[in-house]
């Protein structure tokens, strides 16, 4: 019984069944498959020419997934670990602007739900919170208690 090893074509489609992937995040994964030069950069351009890879998918696909959690911050992070272009990166976050303050309310009220009694578990709030890529500013006023002011930070 023999198996065939999967083309270079058929490994992306693979990865990209599982979840949408960027060029860069398909050629850091598949380049040690690469057998003759050239090969794996001509398998890409296929897919995308034939709409396979698509970077505003896997954009929104961040965005879908992540922003319920995260602050803006780590979500850049993310979106530019994965290789796309930064015009497109700071176009899909400045939608993310405006809400970081109801996000980060939300998710500080699934974790902690009450005020923090002291300043030790003011900190720890904190702490949770910038791990998660919130602003500064929001992260003071949504431990603190106080609403947004409309500002948008």
């Amino acid at each position: 019984m023999s198996f065939v090893q999967p083309s270079l074509k058929g490994r992306a489609l693979r990865l990209l069944s599982g979840r949408e992937h960027s060029r860069a995040e398909l050629m850091q994964k598949l380049q040690r498959f690469e057998e003759e030069p050239g090969s794996l950069a001509q398998a890409l351009d296929e897919l995308q020419a034939k709409g396979f890879i698509n970077e505003q998918r896997v954009i929104e696909s961040v965005l879908y997934r992540r922003a319920a959690k995260l602050g803006t911050a780590r979500i850049k992070q993310e979106l530019q670990g994965k290789g796309l272009e930064p015009q497109a990166v700071s176009a899909a976050l400045a939608g993310l602007q405006a809400s970081e303050h109801e996000r980060a309310r939300a998710v500080w009220q699934k974790k902690f739900g009450t005020a923090a009694v002291d300043g030790a578990d003011a900190a720890r709030q904190m702490r949770f919170l910038a791990a998660r890529g919130f602003n500064a500013e929001v992260i003071r006023r949504v431990v603190a208690g106080r609403q947004d002011d409309g500002t948008g930070c």
